[in-house]
């Protein structure tokens, strides 16, 4: 959930650290409002002490930073599970996830398969952890637990990083196969069902999430990040920053959401990002992922997808229409054009376009 760090830092929530359970944690503190308690409650790890009659959060920099306390040289929490002789290769690998400035998506990724790994590692130290025995765990990984090859390749990923960044092994992982990932294709929706899902949202807001998420064909992520200054109705850009990789790129503002816009402008008046909280602020990823599945679900589509069916119907239809593979990359921001290639293997009209050889038989084997 992203939420505007102004909601928090200022009266009438006020804050500080204190212990819990042996735990370092944030001591909130507001009126007893059922509003503000609402409020609070939208923070994915808020938490009520019998105890201490006090509401907490966990002492991390992002709870530092949304409520304005220091961040200075904070305890990283370290998983009740990991050994003590394991804590140090815990708190460095954070720390230099940290340090070479990953998204929180990424650290939450890579912390989680580590911490997992540590957790099977029990007393054995991580860093006297020879390339054999890590062949021999990913052996254990994929024959008794049964992981998937998707999971494999993020739990490599997270203890290559360790192995080679941290302790600075280089090609410690050389002689670790990957396993083959399987090839998933996108899920789209045809025009005709994203128009229905468009024209029985009613709401001004939510509607417009539909437009421009299918229009331009931007991530949810993306969508909740858009502030008013990003859009140059003049030029008719978009401008999408600090995307998926750090990159910023633009992309093109559709002519028919123009006035949708301005009606929503008048209407809403959002301060600084284009959607935003009931309570102001940025509007949080999982409301907007709520919009579609509600949109979803008054057109009568029984497909299972998600918000993110929109990015890959944009880039589908796109291909449909004749638009050039390098430019729907650039459009959608792919640092490989493999990654936009796959939905060749989506497009109807390309797939419509392949006659089977059965049908150029001579007409007495049918």
């Amino acid at each position: 959930m992203t939420i505007d760090t102004k909601i928090f830092s200022k009266s009438p929530f006020t804050a500080e650290l204190g212990k819990h359970n042996n735990n370092t944690v944030i001591w909130v503190s507001f009126p007893k409002e059922d509003n503000l308690i609402l409020k609070f409650k939208t923070l994915k790890g808020a938490h009520w002490s019998n105890t201490q009659k006090k509401w907490y959060v966990r002492d991390v920099a992002y709870y530092r930073e949304l409520f304005a306390l220091p961040l200075g040289n904070f305890e990283i929490p370290i998983p009740a599970f990991i050994h003590p002789n394991n804590h140090q290769a815990y708190i460095d690998y954070i720390n230099t996830i940290r340090l070479k400035g990953f998204s929180p998506n990424t650290l939450k990724s890579y912390s989680n398969e580590f911490g997992i790994y540590l957790k099977t590692l029990k007393q054995h130290s991580a860093q006297e952890i020879e390339a054999e025995k890590l062949r021999s765990y990913f052996l254990y990984c994929i024959n008794i637990l049964h992981l998937s090859e998707n999971t494999i390749h993020s739990r490599l990923n997270a203890l290559k990083f360790y192995y080679e960044k941290v302790l600075h092994r280089e090609k410690f992982f050389f002689e670790i196969p990957r396993p083959v990932r399987q090839t998933i294709l996108p899920k789209v929706l045809s025009t005709k069902d994203i128009s229905k899902m468009i024209l029985l949202t009613e709401n001004t807001k939510h509607q417009l999430i539909l437009k421009i998420c299918y229009g331009m064909g931007l991530r949810v992520s993306e969508i909740v990040n858009l502030k008013i200054t990003d859009i140059d109705s003049q030029r008719m850009q978009v401008l999408i920053e600090a995307a998926k990789g750090k990159k910023d790129r633009y992309v093109n503002l559709p002519e028919t959401v123009i006035e949708h816009l301005r009606s929503y402008y008048m209407l809403y008046k959002p301060e600084k990002y284009l959607f935003e909280g009931q309570y102001g602020g940025q509007y949080s990823i999982r409301s907007a992922q709520a919009v579609f599945k509600q949109a979803l679900k008054r057109a009568k589509i029984n497909k299972i997808i998600g918000i993110h069916g929109l990015r890959h119907s944009y880039a589908t239809h796109l291909m449909e229409s004749g638009v050039d593979t390098v430019f729907i990359q650039q459009l959608l921001g792919h640092s490989d054009i493999k990654t936009t290639q796959i939905y060749t293997h989506v497009s109807k009209k390309i797939i419509e376009n392949v006659k089977s050889p059965l049908d150029n038989l001579p007409p007495n084997s049918h």
